[in-house]
């Protein structure tokens, strides 16, 4: 493990440290939470946790800046927990193992949390450092960010006192963000019987990895591989043959782009040959199409122990159409800002064992009628395969203001100390922006963080000079607010 408490600013990195220490997978964030409460409490500033769990702690104005906007710098406690399949890790119990790899922090397998742990260090670092200036602050840290936003959606109104509120939670330097993309989950389910192997069978374990995955609204556009996708072309091809399935467990996080997929299948003795040429055949295949995004993809059948059961014939072809019908990736771009995802989805996870299969999808849209459009298709292709549907999760998306006293006060001080405008942007995934400003709609709101690549993915990386850079700027931001 590196010694990040080293890096400067080191109030920062030493916080974050902190974090890295605490397991906090969404919805198990109550010890960062404990972690968070103290942390105000011990240098002697209210401290409150909310209802729902989301911690908020506030610091008076210096001297002769009482009269200023005030400032809600906000974060979410949680992060995304993905690791290799070869890596051991627990994330309810084991501390993140961080590495210092030239420019960049990683971690040793797993996601780094620096989504959104670096953002949290950065607002507790501001609340430690007695030499800044600054008008009133509130620090809010949300739970549950990643898997339902939770502590944005239980917010109550007259809790928060600040003007202007500033999201911790982007993942590139020199951006401001003044919008982003509501999202909605689309669940299908579907019962099926379980008969028992016919005789004459073999078993085998069919894998999917080495796939990049990554964040499901930021990396999109990217064309990297779906493991679920690419598992069904597998099942699809070798039916011919005879297989059957037992059982499929695909992807984890419905916000994370599935990297792996594994069934456990049967094929007729008879055919065995030709089911592990038929996977040779489609790892040249697959390795060719996504040799670009996805070059270290891996397909691979092992002989596996005899399942008790398999899924009844009709029900496997039901799912297989499926899965292969259900849209997923970029849907539509945005016509009003270049380069900009408008609708994707991501098909999350496909799960199938005992009797149920699932599917998962993460909708995203900037656009709420194309959101709900695409929520319909998707529930129409499981509805046609006999899935029953729940569109559950649903968020609005945050509606840019050009116009606001915040996004002007950040450009300038960003061209005065940097030397250049930074980008303005929109963009294609689920900030709490949106939800904090329902409740709160004459707050102004922006967000803007250091570089990070492939959040919700074991590669997440944070580059080290683009969070002083972030520090820097967000400090400096906080002495040029203007009065009320």
């Amino acid at each position: 493990m590196s010694n990040i408490k080293s890096l400067k600013p080191e109030s920062l990195w030493s916080n974050f440290h902190e974090l890295t220490q605490i397991p906090r997978p969404s919805k198990k964030e109550d010890k960062a939470a404990a972690w968070a409460k103290a942390f105000g409490e011990k240098l002697g500033l209210e401290t409150i946790v909310d209802a729902i769990g989301n911690v908020i702690i506030r610091k008076p104005a210096s001297p002769g800046m009482e009269n200023l906007m005030g400032v809600v710098l906000q974060g979410h406690l949680d992060m995304v927990p993905q690791k290799n399949s070869d890596k051991k890790h627990d994330f309810e119990k084991d501390p993140i193992e961080t590495v210092v790899d030239g420019e960049w922090v990683r971690a040793n397998g797993t996601t780094l949390g620096a989504d959104n742990g670096i953002g949290v260090a950065a607002a507790l670092a501001v609340l430690q450092d007695k030499s800044l200036k600054h008008g009133p602050l509130e620090v809010l840290l949300t739970i549950d960010e990643e898997t339902g936003m939770t502590g944005a959606f239980e917010l109550k109104p007259n809790l928060l006192k600040g003007d202007i509120l500033l999201n911790l939670d982007s993942e590139d330097e020199g951006e401001l963000y003044i919008g982003c993309a509501g999202g909605m989950n689309t669940t299908g389910k579907l019962k099926y019987k379980e008969e028992p192997v016919p005789a004459g069978m073999t078993a085998f374990k069919i894998s999917v990895t080495g796939l990049k995955g990554g964040h499901s609204g930021l990396d999109i556009n990217l064309g990297r591989g779906n493991a679920n996708k690419i598992m069904n072309r597998i099942l699809w091809a070798a039916q011919d043959l005879g297989l059957r399935i037992a059982s499929l467990d695909g992807g984890s996080l419905r916000n994370a782009i599935p990297r792996e997929a594994f069934a456990t299948v049967v094929i007729p003795e008879k055919h065995k040959t030709d089911f592990l040429n038929l996977i040779n055949d489609c790892k040249a295949v697959y390795s060719n199409e996504f040799a670009t995004p996805d070059p270290g993809l891996t397909l691979l059948a092992e002989s596996a122990a005899m399942p008790s059961g398999i899924m009844e014939a009709g029900a496997q072809s039901r799912l297989i159409k499926i899965v292969y019908g259900v849209p997923n990736a970029v849907m539509r771009m945005s016509t009003e800002i270049s380069g900009i995802v408008e609708t994707s989805t991501n098909m999350a996870i496909v799960k199938a064992e005992k009797g149920e299969a699932r599917i998962t999808c993460l909708l995203r849209s900037s656009v709420d009628s194309a959101k709900i459009s695409l929520g319909h298709m998707t529930q129409s292709v499981m509805e046609l395969g006999g899935m029953e549907v729940l569109h559950d999760g649903t968020y609005p998306g945050w509606k840019p203001n050009v116009n606001s006293v915040i996004l002007k006060t950040m450009k300038d001080v960003y061209l005065k100390k940097y030397g250049k405008t930074p980008e303005v942007k929109v963009i294609h995934a689920g900030l709490e922006c949106g939800i904090i400003g329902a409740v709160y709609p004459k707050m102004e709101l922006i967000s803007f963080g250091p570089t990070i690549r492939f959040p919700h993915s074991p590669d997440e990386k944070v580059n080290i000079a683009t969070v002083a850079k972030f520090y820097d700027f967000l400090t400096e931001t906080l002495a040029a607010i203007p009065k009320k």
